[in-house]
């Protein structure tokens, strides 16, 4: 390969790479199951601490899908209610439980200070680019929503971690999925990586025989992009000066 040939491809490969966004509304198209797992096998072609592969991934499609999206749904609808004013529908929510968390509850503490400035800018920028004002609760509350829908997404993903190998086990569920939301990308179709499905795994583990020693990370929505304005949003990227760390003392 000549010099000009590797500059051509690092070139395309840095523009493809930057040119992956979250999609948000997606078609109902179906994803043919050989075309899910194509995209699952080069999924796993990440590195993985010791080869160990500390994941499972549960794939959602059909009624299945329908099923989990219907109880996350009511689920969401008993949560969104203490965003309301007045006492009773607290109490309701306090006492009957449903609808709090039953996985992963560390994920409704505030961000760090070091982190909320680039939480909050995302979710400003996002709700000003789909016209949803700060201060209309039910339209944010409906948008919310659309996380249990999946946005319309033909095929949900669950990705549990072994809970033995901690960090590192979300560190490889991380490259997993890094890998298949690029491979997806590639063949036109479009994900989401979904941190708002992460509370209530057993609904899921309802529909699949999930070993307790795996634990819910995240979900990941996949199918064809729309073309709706929500796709269309570009969140904030950080430059390299705030990524890298810099030596406290110069080299020699």
């Amino acid at each position: 390969m000549t010099e000009a040939q590797i500059t051509h491809d690092s070139k395309w490969v840095s523009e493809f790479l930057a040119s992956r966004r979250s999609t948000r509304d997606f078609l109902a198209t179906p994803v043919p199951q050989e075309l899910i797992d194509q995209i699952l096998t080069d999924a796993l072609t990440a590195p993985s601490w010791s080869n160990t592969r500390p994941f499972k991934v549960a794939v959602a499609t059909g009624e299945v899908k329908d099923r989990i999206s219907v109880e996350f749904l009511a689920r969401w609808e008993a949560l969104a209610k203490i965003r309301q004013p007045g006492l009773k529908s607290k109490l309701r929510l306090i006492f009957s439980r449903y609808g709090l968390p039953t996985s992963n509850r560390r994920i409704i503490k505030k961000y760090a200070a070091e982190l909320r400035p680039r939480a909050l800018r995302v979710g400003k920028e996002l709700y000003d680019h789909i016209g949803v004002e700060r201060g209309d609760v039910t339209a944010r509350n409906a948008q919310w929503a659309n996380n249990y829908k999946f946005f319309g997404a033909p095929v949900e993903m669950f990705i549990f971690i072994h809970k033995s190998l901690h960090v590192f086990a979300a560190s490889d569920a991380g490259l997993m999925m890094q890998n298949l939301m690029l491979s997806a990308h590639a063949r036109g179709l479009g994900t989401c990586a979904q941190g708002a499905v992460n509370i209530w795994d057993d609904v899921i583990r309802q529909e699949f025989n999930i070993s307790k020693d795996y634990r819910l990370l995240c979900g990941l929505a996949l199918g064809y992009p729309s073309d709706a304005v929500v796709n269309t949003f570009g969140a904030h990227r950080i430059g390299v000066d705030e990524l890298v760390i810099k030596p406290t003392r110069a080299s020699k």
